[in-house]
């Protein structure tokens, strides 16, 4: 983990600061690698929905923190089997997918956090040089790691404003897709319901003085432009599988040109 870097992205996610970052679906370090040449500020591992092992997502930490981008794994729950050795890999921190309550945040903060803050256990790992950085991890961890809850529901929305006003709470990500099943339109993440929910989550964000987020499956200069002014200050520009989604549909349609 690069102290001086984490306490930067940490410092421009309290400002408000414009944000980018890329997901991670496959597992191959040399993406991540790539993803960290371009200049992304993060890098979103995705651990819910994709079959990446802590061993690769270690290694994935290893090459992007390497050129200076920061990892923020999302895992599968909220479970500490999980987020434990995440966070003793060396992660800098954590996206958790639905959070529906400010009793949640709460939660997933107790096990981010050392104590006296949280209730994070202290182990030896990558995260703290395997020992030979120990001491410097434990002093600084609390006030340098990153927590972005998913909001991902209407019972999420409906809380936004105890999970926004939680001073540990660093962002706050909308995941449009699992939004609009929640709301009975799922995949339409423009209908009007879902459009309306975000901005609920958006005005809250404002007022708590917390960086909001989002996904965009095909980023553009227009579609980005269009989601900053919407009040979005950190976007997630697609990922390696929505990358390879479109190009082969694209291809697809190519090949099919010439039979």
């Amino acid at each position: 983990m690069k102290k001086n870097l984490e306490n930067n992205l940490k410092k421009r996610f309290n400002s408000r600061e414009i944000i980018f970052g890329a997901w991670v679906s496959f597992d191959n370090p040399s993406i991540s690698e790539i993803f960290s040449l371009a200049g992304f500020d993060f890098i979103g591992i995705d651990m819910e929905h994709a079959p990446i092992s802590l061993e690769s997502a270690q290694k994935i930490f290893a090459y992007a923190q390497s050129n200076g981008t920061a990892c923020l794994p999302r895992p599968v729950s909220h479970n500490n089997d999980f987020f434990k050795p995440l966070l003793d890999s060396g992660a800098d921190g954590l996206i958790a997918p639905m959070v529906q309550s400010g009793n949640d945040a709460k939660s997933i903060i107790d096990l981010i956090k050392y104590p006296p803050k949280g209730k994070r256990t202290f182990g030896l790992n990558r995260a703290q040089g395997y020992g030979l950085k120990f001491d410097e991890y434990i002093q600084n961890w609390n006030k340098n790691s990153i927590f972005i809850a998913q909001i991902e529901s209407k019972e999420a929305v409906k809380n936004i404003d105890e999970i926004t006003s939680n001073p540990d709470v660093d962002g706050i990500m909308i995941g449009p897709y699992d939004l609009s099943g929640s709301f009975g339109v799922p995949g339409e993440t423009n209908h009007p319901l879902v459009r309306e929910a975000c901005k609920i989550v958006i005005d809250s964000c404002k007022n708590n003085n917390k960086s909001c987020g989002t996904q965009i499956a095909a980023p553009n200069k227009l579609s980005v432009e269009s989601h900053i002014e919407e009040g979005y200050t950190f976007i997630i520009m697609s990922s390696d599988l929505f990358i390879l989604w479109n190009w082969s549909n694209d291809m697809k349609s190519l090949i099919r040109k010439f039979r």
